[in-house]
């Protein structure tokens, strides 16, 4: 037997009890290579690189949706040259990535805003999701130029206009109003949020969708986050009991 098997038992969880919507904040690629002596940009390189394999592993898994936190509305405050890198890395992952994509039957959609993103990536993200938008697989949706307040002071706005113009009536509001104007639309609310890092901070992310999800922080940093370390989250995730607010009902366990 391998020493890699001695470390991680076989994946045994039953398909039930895997979130239908993981949600993923990629935190720690600048301090991962700084540690070992190189440049911010180089882990943002591994860090890409560590993605294929946690998409396809939950593709094959039959995880319905997974959304990954990769440039918030804030990441443009950071040095202009770090920043142009990860929009030409966008563009590299979306070229290189799609037969993954397509071979794994997932279909490809951006949350986020599309001003200010430069030319390439808009057409990159466009082919991208042009190309996937027939196939019926786990939904990758990733968050570029997102920002949750943003996304749900947009979704306020889009409902004060229609109540404005009398297509909708105050009273109909619902939070189902909400959601369905928000860039994750027909997705599942995520079940599981997983950040990397050991960083105990939400970071403006899906701050109306994750209401209920479950979190799980691995102290690891992302570009060392592996199928292993999802296998980890998954476990802890199945084995934990989602009350959503409510008392349990401990009748039937009383009675055993």
């Amino acid at each position: 037997m391998l020493q890699s098997e001695l470390q991680h038992p076989p994946f045994d969880i039953e398909p039930a009890k895997l979130p239908a919507h993981i949600a993923i904040i990629m935190d720690g690629n600048g301090r991962w290579a700084q540690a070992q002596g190189k440049s911010r940009t180089y882990g943002h390189r591994m860090g890409a690189a560590a993605v294929r394999d946690i998409v396809t592993e939950c593709a094959q898994l039959g995880v319905k949706a997974l959304t990954l936190y990769s440039f918030s509305t804030e990441n443009w405050a950071r040095e202009q040259t770090e920043v142009n890198f990860l929009m030409d890395l966008y563009v590299e992952y979306l070229i290189a990535e799609r037969q993954t994509m397509l071979d794994n039957n997932i279909q490809f959609r951006q949350l986020g805003s599309a001003e200010g993103l430069p030319d390439d990536v808009l057409a990159e993200l466009n082919k991208t999701i042009e190309m996937t938008c027939s196939n019926t697989g786990m939904t990758l949706a990733l968050a570029l130029n997102y920002g949750s307040r943003a996304e749900i002071t947009g979704a306020v706005k889009a409902i004060a206009e229609q109540v404005a113009s009398g297509e909708l009536k105050v009273e109909d509001i619902t939070e189902n109003s909400i959601s369905e104007r928000l860039y994750t639309a027909g997705l599942p609310d995520p079940d599981l949020l997983i950040r990397t890092a050991g960083e105990m901070r939400i970071s403006n992310y899906l701050l109306w969708q994750i209401s209920y999800a479950e979190f799980y922080v691995s102290e690891c940093c992302w570009p060392d986050f592996d199928v292993a370390q999802l296998h980890e989250a998954l476990r802890a995730y199945a084995a934990r009991k989602r009350k959503f607010g409510c008392v349990p009902d401990h009748s039937v366990d009383d009675q055993s």
